[in-house]
């Protein structure tokens, strides 16, 4: 069996957000905030194709320029009226570097997805949780709009309509209930039955962090994240990937195989994850010897699987036959 990972450069074009989720550590008001710049941009992107890196995973919060016109101004600085105009900047660079991009940048129109599938390989947006309890006063999601799971459910199933390969996902642990995971994942399942369009499911385990509102919550515990990964990969068909990340859980690399995944996610050489930046990514020769122990295979991916690149345009198409997972 093998199992994959995406060599990666992670570029978070800001972490402003207009969102504000309990767990959030990325998130950050404007006077504590940064935005890349074009020249950073290309600066990650010239270093990641210099180190065999084949995806540039884009990933920014909610809507900015909806709640902060200092970055609204910023973009009209660089030439850019939107978020999306960066972003298409952003990915047309990633494309003239030898990298494929892939964006995640949180709720999205139908046209801007569009744009985007222009120039990226895949698209993401985590769904985390169908479950409405957890949007209600007291949530962690109270006060994260575009959190809402209509919203969420909303362009998934619109990303399905436009024949966009996706990645979504689940948070574990955070809050939500046994029932409530199952009815997400279910979900999740019910959207791809539908189109066809899910790559992959990320199970991904909360982590507290330092200055967030669950600064002092627990973290999910190992036995709760493998239930969580073992439903998923039940509830999944087999041409859906189960991925776990991890550098949030390190040391339990056999127990993850076992539930069931077989996805490692984007590991950097270059680039520290941005969301959850205490955790280091694993050093790819240590989780490969962790894998063959185990009697199995690690092996490089696109950002996009086999089984979607037929979905991309002609360019895009040619672009990932000429990529080269090393």
């Amino acid at each position: 069996m093998v199992l994959t990972y995406s060599p990666k450069v992670f570029l978070p074009l800001t972490n402003l957000c207009r969102n504000s989720c309990d767990y959030c550590a990325f998130r950050q008001k404007p006077a504590d905030s940064w935005t890349m710049t074009p020249d950073q941009v290309d600066e990650v992107l010239a270093g990641g194709a210099s180190m065999g890196c084949t995806e540039a995973l884009f990933c920014l919060g909610d809507t900015p320029e909806t709640g902060f016109a200092s970055y609204r101004e910023l973009l009209a600085g660089w030439g850019f009226e939107s978020t999306v105009d960066y972003l298409v900047w952003g990915g047309q660079r990633a494309l003239e570097a030898g990298l494929l991009p892939h964006t995640n940048a949180g709720i999205l129109s139908g046209p801007d997805m569009d744009r985007l599938f222009e120039i990226n390989v895949s698209l993401g947006l985590m769904l985390e949780s169908v479950s409405d309890r957890l949007c209600e006063p007291g949530g962690p999601h109270a006060a994260a709009p575009d959190k809402r799971p209509s919203v969420r459910l909303a362009m998934l199933d619109e990303a399905g309509q436009r024949g966009i390969p996706f990645t979504t996902g689940v948070l574990v642990g955070f809050g939500e209930t046994v029932v409530e995971l199952a009815d997400t994942l279910d979900a999740i399942a019910e959207l791809h039955a539908r189109w066809g369009h899910i790559q992959e499911v990320i199970v991904q385990n909360f982590v507290p962090h330092h200055g967030t509102r669950m600064a002092d919550s627990p973290a999910c515990s190992t036995d709760r994240l493998m239930q969580a990964v073992a439903m998923t990969r039940e509830r999944m068909p087999a041409e859906v990937s189960v991925q776990a990340p991890p550098n949030l859980n390190p040391g339990t690399t056999e127990q993850l195989v076992k539930a069931g995944i077989n996805d490692f996610g984007g590991i950097s050489p270059l680039t520290p994850d941005y969301i959850n930046r205490e955790q280091a990514w694993p050093h790819i020769a240590t989780l490969r010897a962790e894998v063959e122990a185990l009697g199995y295979r690690l092996e490089p991916r696109l950002p996009v699987y086999p089984a979607w690149v037929e979905w991309l345009n002609p360019d895009l198409q040619s672009r990932c036959r000429e990529t080269s997972c090393v």
